[in-house]
C-alpha cells in the first residue's frame, strides 16, 4: 500500500531526532514538504539539510514549543510561505523520572509547558488555519503512561494523559471541519535518548538493563523509531480516512499481555 502526501504540508515538532527525525524522513519520502520543529537547531538543520540533499522538500524551523508568541510566530511563517498546514505531528516532548515524592514544582512546570502546553500550543496555532482551509490531520504523541500506572513516571504520565484527553475533545470538536485528530501510545521505543539514560544512570551496566527494559514489552524487544513513524504515517492518510478520536497503543503487547 503505498502512502503519497504530494502537495501537503506536514509539520513535524521535535523532527530534528530519534521518533520525530524518522517521522520527517517517511512524509519527506512519501511527497509531503516538510517542516521541522525544534529547540536543537543544529538537530533540526542537520535532519533538513539531509532531506534536501536527497532532493526532498524541508524546511527548518528554531521552535520552542512551550512559547505561545514563538510558535504562532512560525505558523504564521509557514503559512506566509507554504499557505496551508496539512497535518499536524505533535511529536517534541520530554521525559522525567520520580514519582510524586521526587516531582519538584519545577520539574512539573517544565514537563507541563513542554509536553501539554506545547501540544496545546500547536494545535491552537494551526487550527484556525485548518477549518478555512477545510480540514486537517492531527495526530498527538502520547504514551502507554497515559493509560496504565508506571513507576516513578508521575509528572510524565500527567502530562501524556492530557495529550490523550486534548485529542479526544479536538476530534470532537472540530469532526465537521473535516479535521481528524488521534494520538498513538508508544511503550519503550530504541531511541538515542534511552541509551543516555542508561548511560548516565547505569555506568557499565548499560547493556544488563537494556535487556530488562526490552523485556518489560511481552513481545521481548524495545519499538523502533521506525516502526513508530510507519503507524503515523498510516493515520495521517486518506487510508485512515474513518479514523478519529482514536489512541493507537504501539506498545509490543505492552498494555493487554502484561500479566
Amino acid at each position: 500500500m503505498e502512502i503519497r502526501f504530494d502537495d501537503q504540508t506536514a509539520v513535524i515538532t521535535g523532527g530534528g531526532s530519534g521518533i520525530g527525525e524518522k517521522i520527517s524522513h517517511k512524509f519527506a519520502e512519501s511527497g509531503a514538504h516538510v517542516c521541522i520543529l525544534d529547540y536543537d537547531k543544529e538537530a533540526g538543520q542537520s535532519v533538513c539539510k539531509e532531506l534536501e540533499n536527497k532532493g526532498y522538500a524541508c524546511s527548518f524551523f528554531y521552535c520552542d514549543v512551550a512559547d505561545q508568541q514563538q510558535v504562532q510566530k512560525v505558523f504564521d511563517e509557514i503559512t506566509g510561505q507554504l499557505e496551508k498546514v496539512d497535518i499536524l505531528i505533535n511529536n517534541a516532548g520530554i521525559a522525567h523520572v520520580g514519582n510524586l515524592q521526587d516531582t519538584t514544582e519545577e520539574d512539573f512546570d517544565r514537563i507541563y509547558d513542554v509536553n501539554v502546553k506545547g501540544v496545546y500550543n500547536c494545535m491552537y496555532a494551526s487550527i484556525d488555519q485548518m477549518v478555512e482551509q477545510g480540514g486537517g490531520v492531527i495526530l498527538n504523541m502520547a504514551s502507554v503512561a497515559a493509560t496504565v500506572g508506571i513507576e516513578d513516571r508521575f509528572a510524565y504520565s500527567m502530562s501524556k494523559g492530557a495529550v490523550l484527553t486534548m485529542t479526544l475533545s479536538v476530534a470532537k470538536d472540530f469532526i465537521n471541519d473535516n479535521i481528524r485528530c488521534n494520538c498513538i501510545s508508544p511503550a519503550r521505543i530504541h531511541t538515542p535518548f534511552v541509551d543516555g539514560f542508561l548511560e548516565e544512570n547505569y555506568p557499565g551496566k548499560e547493556d544488563e538493563m537494556f535487556e530488562q527494559l526490552s523485556r518489560t514489552q511481552p513481545i521481548g524487544r524495545m519499538g523502533e523509531p521506525d516502526e513508530v513513524a510507519g503507524l503515523v504515517l498510516y493515520l495521517c492518510s486518506d487510508q485512515a480516512g474513518f479514523i478519529t478520536g482514536t489512541n493507537y497503543p504501539i506498545d509490543g503487547g505492552f498494555l493487554n499481555l502484561n500479566t
